[in-house]
């Protein structure tokens, strides 16, 4: 945990912000397995971390801003649980850590939400995504779970508050990058033909373990770069096969990192994959220079596409103008993402409130619709103390290719014939993580090698 002032801090910034009312905060609880004492890893609520860093489940707590108090509400340990689990620090001591002094039994909750409601005072809670808080906030509030109603003033303030990182929270976030850049090595050293992706996952998430911290995502490690999120480990790495590795860690307070590389199976690139790498690698330096305060993070996605779309036609995939060719969306044959999005607390930061809060402003809302910018999950304006990715990719996608081109759609852009050369090519992504700072931008984390020659050197030195 950080500091008990911070805790206080923070819940003392987001009260007077919303000023009135109740500020519900729903722990999450331990989700069985295949019965109830077996259960799945525990990750808390992020947002309950946030303001109140206790690492327990099925606890609540509420900022009561009408009669400024703060309470915890959970229980300790029965005798039975002591006998099984041994003595642990109590919910009342990790509580005054949190700068909370009174504590209460988890039963109290509803005895707490019924008076207030009774009274007519405003219950503010955040959009729930656990099965378990969806029911017991229908509960709570006496209604149906399709009629529960996320106060937007409460998801605002979490949003405006949680955007702008602590130098603490940016300490947090690099240890985690920097894990992610040593697992990320290892795998370069590791992979090889004739082993199995699962092998590299295997050895990636152990190291994080020894390094006491979690995955921050199932990761992503394939040959089969061209499916987005391919969680498939089980097939054989061979002589020609690009491979991608989109993993992170995530630090035992929680903290995210997240980045990807593209490599050679041997120890060298093919032609068409070199070409093809230093297009993508060409966009990503690119959309890397422009970031700074003020900038949209659309327009960068949208630069980023054109240089795309530049490489493309340069290796014969496309042709026409550039601008007309991204205005038309012609990229997202290749591009079918978005550049990147927020993170902090979660790899995707606070996407449990809604995409529309955290990437996109109401003057400037989401495009739900078009194919490509539906998936950009971060648009808005860029500010100094924002944590984010970049990404840019090219994903080979042969039933897209085939449903555009039975379409003739965007054929003024793309050399179908050249495309299908490419059918069986895969995918390639770069992703690092970055602050935005008053003047412009830091890379979070020391560094991991990512032009071709560094990375055919370094899998050439350990493949030796």
């Amino acid at each position: 945990m950080f500091s008990a002032a911070t805790y206080q801090n923070r819940r003392a910034v987001l009260q007077s912000n919303v000023r009135n009312g109740i500020l519900l905060f729903l722990g999450n609880i331990e989700n069985p397995v295949n019965f109830e004492h077996n259960p799945y890893y525990f990750r808390q609520d992020s947002t309950y971390l946030y303001y109140f860093g206790i690492q327990e489940p099925r606890i609540a707590a509420i900022m009561d801003i009408d009669e400024n108090k703060t309470l915890v509400f959970g229980d300790e340990l029965s005798m039975d649980e002591i006998v099984w689990m041994g003595r642990q620090e109590t919910l009342k001591e990790k509580s005054l850590k949190s700068g909370v002094s009174e504590t209460l039994p988890y039963a109290s909750l509803s005895q707490y939400i019924i008076k207030a409601l009774a009274s007519g005072r405003k219950v503010h809670y955040l959009p729930p995504y656990q099965s378990f808080n969806k029911i017991l906030l229908a509960d709570l509030l006496g209604i149906k779970i399709t009629e529960l109603q996320p106060s937007e003033a409460m998801i605002k303030a979490v949003v405006n508050q949680r955007s702008i990182k602590e130098p603490q929270e940016i300490v947090q976030i690099e240890q985690a990058v920097n894990v992610s850049n040593e697992m990320h090595l290892l795998a370069m050293r590791l992979a090889k033909p004739g082993m199995k992706e699962y092998e590299i996952a295997n050895a990636i998430q152990y190291f994080a373990a020894n390094k006491e911290c979690q995955m921050s995502y199932p990761p992503i490690v394939t040959i089969n770069g061209g499916i987005l999120h391919n969680h498939y480990r089980l097939n054989t790495l061979q002589e020609g096969d690009l491979f991608l590795n989109d993993s992170g860690a995530e630090t035992s307070m929680g903290y995210a990192g997240d980045l990807t590389r593209t490599f050679p199976a041997g120890k060298r690139f093919t032609t068409k994959q070199k070409e093809m790498y230093e297009v993508v690698l060409n966009a990503f330096n690119n959309a890397q220079s422009l970031l700074k305060p003020g900038i949209r993070f659309k327009d960068i996605h949208l630069k980023a596409a054109r240089h795309l779309v530049e490489g493309l036609i340069d290796l014969g995939l496309m042709k026409g103008n550039p601008e007309d060719a991204v205005k038309n969306h012609a990229h997202t044959l290749f591009f079918q993402c978005g550049l990147g999005h927020m993170m902090g607390l979660d790899v995707h930061d606070m996407e449990d409130l809604g995409e529309q809060y955290i990437g996109y402003t109401e003057e400037d809302p989401k495009d739900t619709q078009t194919f490509g910018l539906k998936s950009l999950r971060l648009g808005k304006e860029l500010e100094s103390g924002f944590v984010l990715t970049v990404e840019p990719g090219i994903y080979i996608i042969p039933d897209l290719i085939d449903m555009w081109q039975a379409e003739n759609k965007n054929s003024d852009f793309i050399n179908y014939d050249k495309v299908n050369e490419y059918r069986n090519f895969g995918g390639i992504r770069v992703e690092d993580d970055f602050l935005i700072t008053d003047n412009g931008y830091r890379l979070l984390g020391n560094g991991l090698i990512k032009t071709a020659e560094e990375i055919e050197n370094y899998r050439a030195e350990h493949l030796a």
